[in-house]
Order: C-alpha cells, then structure tokens, then sequence
C-alpha cells in the first residue's frame, strides 16, 4: 500500500463514549440529589444518533451539528431519567460530556506510534469545536481536524470521503479510513479509501452484538491502535 494519511472515525474508535458519558451523567444527578441510571441514558442518548442524522439527511432539519443533535435528544431524554431538574446550564455542561470523552488505554500510544510516519487527522460526525475541545482533553495527537461539519453531509454521505482526501491533496489509495465500524469501512472503500478495521468489542458494553469482528475484506485487521501501529510499521 501506499497510504500516507490515516483518518480516524473517533466515537466508539478513539475513545470510549459509553463509560464516559455515564460517568458524567451521574455527576449530573448527584448535583440535583437524585439517583440515575447513567450508563442506560449514555445508552439512550448515543441511540438517538443515527436518527437525528438521518432527520437532516432527509431534509427534515436543517444542517444541525452534532452538539445541537445531541443537545435536542439529551432535552427530550431527561425526564425519563429523573432529571427534568437539570437548569440550561446544567444541561449545556451535560451536553458538553461529548467533548470530554476518555481515550481506549491504547488509543494515544498508539496514535503517538503512527505520527512518526503518517498524517493523523479525525473523519467523525462530530463538528470541530467538539472534536478540538476532545482533542485537549484526551490527549489526542492529530495533525489535522475533518469533521462531516465541513462537508455538510454526515457519514456514510460519499461527501465526506471524498472531501476528507480533498483537502489532504490525497488520491483515495493513499489514505486510509481506521474504524471500529464495517459501515463506515464500507462506505470509505466504496469510495477507494484504503480501510483498517480496529475492533472494540465493549463499546455498547458487555453484551455488544454489533461489530464485534471485521466482516470485510479491510487492508488490516487488528485488536488496538499499537497493533495497527505495528501493522503498519510504526
């Protein structure tokens, strides 16, 4: 192969959404003096992605970023968990745990790994204060932040692969879409991106049933983001 960038699908991939934001949901609730059940809303909330995604898609909202999507769905969500309470800051620092989110134990050695010999940039449906702000956060070592907002359609849109190796003045061969998702592999390689499938098998949690193994013919194939690493002779 010879790919030069990587681009990263991050929720889920990079970092560890679900324990994440269950952590900083039952902040919330203890704040206000109520119980929750933190990871069943972090649960509820992230399922409430791809249909908000899919509500611009069709034209029936506007280009919304992923903070408003969230924000929309964390406002109808709270008074199923007992935190109607929850004032508009409260709210907006609740809303904000998506841009706080922990990195998997590899995700950075990892990172730091490739960057000797690859462009590192994010490819996520998270707009880019959110993804710059995560970037801080965790500790995440990107050259270059692409997200969906850029492009104004969301993965899997053909746009956004197409723009990503735009504006890294790259053919398709040359870069390489890492996820931890075959739809997201599948549409990168429908567009002739190189493809790396990095399994996370706990990101939904033990009982995970989805994307639990590549189930596509991915350029690699591996466990952590040090094996991909390795993998690509880093």
């Amino acid at each position: 192969m010879t790919v030069t960038a990587l681009v990263f699908d991050v929720f889920g991939t990079v970092v560890d959404w679900r324990s994440s934001v269950a952590r900083e949901v039952a902040a919330a609730a203890r704040r206000i003096g109520v119980e929750t059940d933190g990871i069943a809303l972090a649960d509820a909330w992230r399922a409430a992605y791809a249909p908000s995604m899919d509500r611009v898609r069709k034209g029936e909202l506007p280009w919304t970023t992923i903070d408003g999507l969230h924000r929309a769905a964390l406002d109808a969500l709270l008074p199923r968990f007992g935190l109607a309470a929850l004032d508009e800051a409260a709210r907006d620092h609740l809303n904000r745990a998506w841009h706080r989110l922990d990195p998997w134990p590899d995700s950075v050695a990892g990172l730091r790994r490739l960057r000797h010999r690859y462009t590192l940039a994010t490819l996520s449906n998270g707009n880019v204060a959110l993804l710059a702000t995560m970037a801080k956060h965790a500790r995440l070592p990107w050259d270059v932040i692409l997200s969906a907002e850029l492009f104004g359609h969301y993965k899997p849109d053909a746009e956004v692969y197409d723009g990503a190796c735009r504006l890294l003045d790259l053919p398709p061969a040359q870069v390489m879409m890492v996820a931890a998702h075959n739809g997201d592999l599948r549409a990168a390689a429908a567009r002739g991106l190189a493809t790396a499938f990095v399994a996370r098998p706990t990101e939904y949690g033990p009982a995970q049933t989805r994307d639990l193994a590549a189930d596509g013919p991915w350029d690699v194939v591996c466990a952590s983001f040090t094996g991909l690493a390795s993998a690509l002779g880093c």
